[in-house]
């Protein structure tokens, strides 16, 4: 082979190199967007009770979970007081029971678990989740492991200050519960 046959052939594999990590960057924005920023949504309907997922310090999920059993959607709110410190309870109005809880661990998984726990003892049926979008897709993952109760999740936008940090955190947060915590 000339040398310049082999200059030919390294620069058409390095061509296609360029254009395959192209390929693999395009497939990874997509699937970041569609897990992570406009992940599967749906519409509020009447269930048995509506959790929201703790840690978001100006308590967006918590409101909209109130929010939503005012509006009539569930006679109970069971909220988590996740995060660094605490979220205090919300309150809602008379007919509507809050539970406030703690979950162990200190994650989307312990508040999986205890919602579940706590929609079994109940013997609830159906349940609306409120998440933040960027944790909708792995908390719907998680709560399936779970239950097989008819589950509706409503993501809400907290920040986007932190966008790149919360989409990095939900990638390795996903390959965790792939790899390592495979079960409820």
């Amino acid at each position: 082979m000339s040398e310049a046959d082999r200059v030919s052939t390294l620069r058409w594999l390095a061509a296609w190199a360029v254009v395959l990590a192209l390929v693999a960057c395009a497939v990874f924005a997509m699937a970041t967007a569609r897990l992570f920023l406009w992940p599967p949504t749906d519409a509020p309907a009447h269930v048995d009770a509506i959790v929201a997922l703790g840690g978001d310090p100006g308590q967006l999920r918590a409101k909209e979970a109130v929010s939503l059993a005012e509006q009539g959607y569930a006679p109970v709110v069971v909220v988590s007081r996740g995060g660094y410190p605490p979220a205090p309870c919300p309150t809602a109005k008379p007919g509507i029971e809050v539970v406030c809880f703690r979950p162990d661990p200190l994650n989307t998984r312990g508040e999986v678990e205890f919602a579940t726990r706590e929609a079994a003892r109940r013997h609830w049926t159906s349940m609306l989740m409120v998440a933040e979008r960027d944790q909708a897709t792995r908390a719907r993952l998680l709560f399936r492991r779970c239950s097989d109760m008819r589950l509706l999740v409503v993501p809400v936008s907290a920040h986007g200050t932190t966008l790149l940090f919360d989409v990095a955190y939900e990638w390795a947060s996903l390959a965790k519960a792939f790899v390592v915590h495979t079960s409820c």
